[in-house]
Order: C-alpha cells, then structure tokens, then sequence
C-alpha cells in the first residue's frame, strides 16, 4: 500500500474469540490499523509449531501494512500452555481434523468481513501446514480474494500419508479453486519436495487456474523464520516483496 512518513500511523492488537467449527468459540490474534478504514483483510494460519510468537509477530506485520489480521488458534482445543507443549499434545493426537480447520478458518473470515471498517476483501495464507490449509480453504470455501501458500507441505499427498483426519489431499479440490494463488518455495525443501511442487503446479496449469508460483535456489523449508538457522534473508526479502505485490494487486 502507498506510505508517507507524513501519514497518521496506529495499530491495535488483542485476542479477540469468534465462532468456528461447529459453533464453537475459538481464539485468535487479531491486529489492525486504527482509522475509520476500509480495510482489507488477511487469515493468517499458524504453523504445526503452533500459535507462537512468530506468528503473533506476522500478525502486526500485516497490520502495519494496512491488512486487518486475524491468526486463529487452531489448537484452542487441545489445552493451554507454552505453544511446544501445545504443538506436542496435537502431534501426540495425530493432528487436528481439516474440516475443523476448514470451518475455523471460515469463522475468522466472517468475524474479519463482520467489522465496521473491513473493505470485505479476504485473503488467506499460511506457512508450513497452514500453507496446505490455506489451500484447502480457498478450495472448499467461498469468500476468499486471494490465498498464500508458503511452501505448503501435504498439498499433494501419497495414499498412504492420508489419515482420518487429513482423508483428502487438498491437490484433488483444485477444480473448485477460484481465488488467485500465490506460492513460495524453497528448491532444497522436501515437504513439499520440487517434484511436489511441480506436480501441484501442472495441476493449475491443467485447471486453467489463475496462480504465480516462485522458488528459490538455496532455501529449504522455513527460510522465512529469521529466528532459525533455516533463515535465508536474500530470498526471504524477495520473496515478500512478491507477497506484497500480489496482495496488492488483488486485495487494495
């Protein structure tokens, strides 16, 4: 979005509780600009590491850019604790179920669409498995402008890594996908490996779908997280400004 360093700046950020799968109430980090608005929206869904600083963190990212921000807490119903803790009960549980993730997600949405100053633009986006739950979504959902996947592992899935709670590869929704799609990769990664990656993007190409993949030579998986080792600043900061642009082109 344009910026001016004459420009009024603010932003507000709080746990807010909107409803999700099933009617239940679940948690999520919201941040926004303060100002009358309009402004657009973004879904941000955690990684399996959890509802962490990282994430929070992504949240103010996006809402100093102008983006009302929501990170759903996709584990809400697990327990409470230090997020490792948490992660480690959902892994010790197999993970979570798609279709809850699914409606959670959904009731972010709404919860971003019911404010007063949203512009009714959404888009949503995740890294890791949210990037593979950003995907399914924006698959299985209407409403959504625009979705991320960075570096999405399980898109694409063998038969044998299909579980009862993760029973379709999200790849096999891709008829029903309408919203542009953007995807960030790493060629050293291999969750989703390059061949995934390849196979994901014959897919669209083959559905006619509307998407801009982009991989990056000496980046594995999570060279986003500049707290770890995977960390890869050039090909990270390139990489944002084609999030930027993307969003831009389809959100503002």
């Amino acid at each position: 979005m344009p910026y001016s360093t004459d420009q009024y700046e603010g932003l507000m950020a709080e746990t807010v509780r909107f409803t999700g799968h099933q009617g239940d109430a679940v948690h999520g980090y919201l941040a926004r600009p303060l100002g009358a608005g309009p402004a657009p929206g973004i879904v941000l869904i955690h990684h399996a590491p959890g509802w962490d600083t990282w994430y929070k963190e992504l949240t103010l990212k996006f809402a100093r850019r102008g983006y009302a921000a929501i990170c759903p807490n996709l584990y809400d119903r697990v327990g409470h604790g230090a997020p490792q803790d948490v992660a480690a009960m959902v892994r010790n549980a197999g993970g979570v179920l798609d279709d809850q993730v699914v409606d959670d997600v959904a009731g972010a949405m709404q919860y971003l669409r019911d404010l007063p100053y949203s512009s009714g633009k959404i888009a949503v986006a995740g890294t890791c498995s949210g990037g593979r739950h950003a995907y399914l979504v924006a698959c299985r959902r209407t409403g959504v402008d625009a979705v991320i996947d960075f570096w999405g592992g399980g898109v694409v899935m063998r038969p044998e890594d299909l579980t009862e709670k993760r029973p379709v590869a999200p790849i096999q929704y891709t008829d029903a996908l309408t919203a542009p799609l953007l995807g960030i990769f790493g060629n050293d990664d291999r969750n989703p490996s390059p061949e995934q990656v390849d196979q994901h993007e014959a897919v669209l190409k083959a559905a006619g779908k509307d998407y801009e993949f982009h991989r990056y030579d000496g980046a594995g998986h999570g060279f986003f997280y500049h707290d770890r080792p995977a960390y890869r600043q050039e090909q990270a900061s390139d990489a944002w400004r084609k999030v930027w642009a993307f969003l831009d082109k389809h959100l503002v």
